[in-house]
């Protein structure tokens, strides 16, 4: 199983699992990158240069797990955004500022690889959130603790 890690739960891991804390979760989590079976996307590489330092030098170290998106991924961003409602994924502040806007990248490489979004956002009725996408087109979705369960993780 391949589990595209969004940017919050790599926050959420910085924030509260310290490396030096929580050593037996990061070996294992270091194990999985190294098996190319956690992955993520180079814009949430650009989210992460914006956030907590630790976690930047961190993904700096790791950057072959943020991988570009290739033409399949463009062509189901494309798919996603087709659907008027989901078009209200992309924040208008972040347009305005020239943010980045990872969502679609995670969605899109999730459904070609045929893995597993890992994300901080809830299920929400009627919105446009990364467990909404994934929901509509069947991706499977999780949030970091529902990754662990899955994973037989125990510390």
């Amino acid at each position: 199983m391949i589990y595209v890690f969004d940017t919050c739960p790599l926050i959420t891991m910085f924030t509260y699992y310290y490396k030096r804390r929580f050593p037996s979760l990061w070996e294992k989590f270091d194990s999985m990158m190294g098996e190319k079976r956690i992955i993520s996307t180079r814009e949430n590489f650009r989210e992460i240069e914006t956030q907590n330092e630790d976690l930047y030098q961190w993904a700096r170290s790791n950057k072959e797990i943020f991988q570009p998106p290739d033409a399949d991924e463009a062509a189901f961003i494309t798919q996603i955004y087709s659907i008027p409602h989901f078009r209200s994924n992309i924040e208008q502040q972040k347009l305005w500022k020239g943010g980045i806007n990872a969502d679609s990248f995670v969605i899109a490489k999730a459904f070609i690889k045929k893995g597993t979004v890992v994300t901080g956002e809830k299920k929400k009725p009627n919105a446009a959130k990364i467990p909404n996408i994934c929901d509509h087109f069947h991706i499977p979705c999780l949030d970091l603790e529902s990754f662990m369960e899955k994973e037989n993780w125990t510390f």
